[in-house]
């Protein structure tokens, strides 16, 4: 069965909820070994090492804070190891229409250039689940429903 890695930043604890979220969901397919990381404490290895991975990150100018592309941007030097894994990304923003979808599509764009599997959403939140502040129940639910989605996906694929 996959393990998922839930990479998170988080200033105000918004985005962190979030995670939480997204990894109870995830927990839901049977046999997922989940594990959780603040960005700071996670390692390229960790990546290696997981069969999914769901990255969020607060919403700063229409895109994802510093030390999130920081961690992505060395993702260089394991290129072409994360091939095959199944992804995905949440975020949370201060207001709406403030670059969430962005923020978004920039971690996704990182995952692609990766050779990464991304399963969008035809219904709403396409691109992954947002919150404006702290998330109400139902960004909550989006969260757990996106982690539930990478999860199986990863799960179908024998990953």
């Amino acid at each position: 069965m996959p393990k998922v890695l839930v990479v998170y930043d988080s200033r105000t604890g918004n985005t962190e909820r979030m995670a939480t979220a997204v990894a109870d969901g995830a927990m839901q397919v049977k046999g997922t070994e989940v594990v959780v990381l603040k960005v700071d404490k996670a390692k390229m290895q960790d990546l290696i090492d997981s069969d999914a991975m769901i990255l969020g990150s607060p919403t700063y100018y229409g895109n994802m804070s510093g030390k999130m592309k920081s961690f992505i941007d060395r993702t260089n030097s394991i290129h072409g190891r994360l091939n095959g894994k199944v992804g995905g990304a949440f975020t949370s923003s201060g207001d709406t229409a403030c670059g969430a979808e962005t923020t978004l599509l920039s971690i996704l764009e990182a995952m692609l250039i990766n050779g990464m599997i991304i399963q969008g959403r035809y219904d709403n939140k396409h691109y992954g689940p947002t919150a404006v502040e702290a998330p109400n129940k139902k960004e909550i639910e989006s969260c757990k429903e996106l982690g539930k989605r990478v999860a199986d996906l990863a799960a179908a694929l024998g990953r």
